[in-house]
């Protein structure tokens, strides 16, 4: 006998109303119609969902193992609703965008503002997620394009380098490194660090340029997030090696930056699908911030000098 979808979810609003009488105030139907449809769809599937116990159904393992899937399947659902609602409001002129937590928090913000999205009657999505994430909704086509940094493959995706930079060591103002024009690798040494997780690719070139100088580190505090290694350094908490368009958002506040006498740069890379050019708001778009970009290290070549 063939499982209906109907089946499935009167299956899953009974599981999460604790039993058919709410389950059928909930969908609108008679109660018998509820237990109905539960003995066909156990019928279905060869297996008892619910013990039968004083007129009341209790779950079975097989029901609690079954309805983790159905929860999936129908945030499935769920999806494509609100994507079909989206498009109904919004049409084709949106843009969709992806980008790790360096180049998504502050920047990308920027670059919107400066292209003016109602100028163009254009929607915007903007997701910052982690690099992993943004490869996986630029692969599977829910963004447009995306900024990831370079800490893993892009198999399967056409991308191009949008950002190579040097990274800049910051601090408080009260810092006794605060005083140093250019930080050297021996600063650094047995003083409090903080550090972008591990697996993070500019770590991981820091601490091989620093191993060959001889010199290691004392992380204190990691985290992925080189906005919080900024606060955290700002707070007073160590000295921080971050990517540069993160330390821009600290400029006002007061925030130390320098720069390190050792080569270490950080990238990002634009991502997108194969097969499938971008369309001419798409263009627009990256136009506007590759301009805002150049910008943003403008201002900060004027706060640290050579970069």
């Amino acid at each position: 006998m063939k499982i209906g979808v109907r089946e499935i979810e009167i299956f899953r609003v009974v599981m999460r109303a604790g039993g058919t009488s709410k389950a059928a105030t909930m969908l609108g139907i008679s109660q018998p119609a509820v237990s109905q449809s539960i003995r066909k769809l156990e019928e279905g599937a060869g297996i008892q969902l619910f013990l039968r116990l004083r007129g009341r159904l209790v779950p079975t393992q097989e029901a609690q193992a079954l309805i983790q899937d159905v929860d999936q399947l129908f945030i499935g659902f769920e999806f494509i609703e609100h994507r079909l609602k989206s498009l109904r409001q919004r049409g084709t002129d949106r843009l969709r965008v992806a980008a790790h937590p360096a180049m998504g928090i502050s920047f990308l913000p920027r670059a919107i503002a400066a292209y003016q999205p109602d100028r163009h009657g254009m929607f915007i999505s903007l997701r910052v997620l982690s690099s992993k994430e943004v490869y996986q909704q630029v692969s599977s086509g829910e963004c447009d394009f995306g900024l990831m940094a370079d800490e893993m493959p892009v198999y399967g995706l056409e991308h191009s380098e949008f950002l190579y930079t040097p990274g800049l060591i910051v601090m408080s103002p009260n810092h006794p490194l605060a005083v140093k024009s250019i930080i050297e690798p021996k600063d650094i040494e047995n003083i409090d660090f903080l550090s972008l997780n591990p697996e993070d690719s500019a770590r991981r070139r820091l601490e091989a340029a620093l191993q060959a100088h001889g010199v290691q580190v004392t992380t204190r505090i990691e985290t992925p997030y080189a906005h919080s290694l900024c606060e955290m350094a700002l707070q007073g908490l160590g000295v921080a090696f971050v990517q540069p368009v993160a330390a821009y958002d600290f400029i006002d506040r007061g925030l130390v930056i320098r720069p390190f006498s050792l080569d270490v740069n950080f990238k990002s890379l634009l991502v997108f699908r194969p097969g499938n050019p971008l369309g001419r708001n798409a263009q627009l778009m990256l136009k506007t911030m590759r301009i805002q970009l150049e910008k943003d290290l403008r201002k900060l070549r004027g706060v640290v000098g050579a970069m």
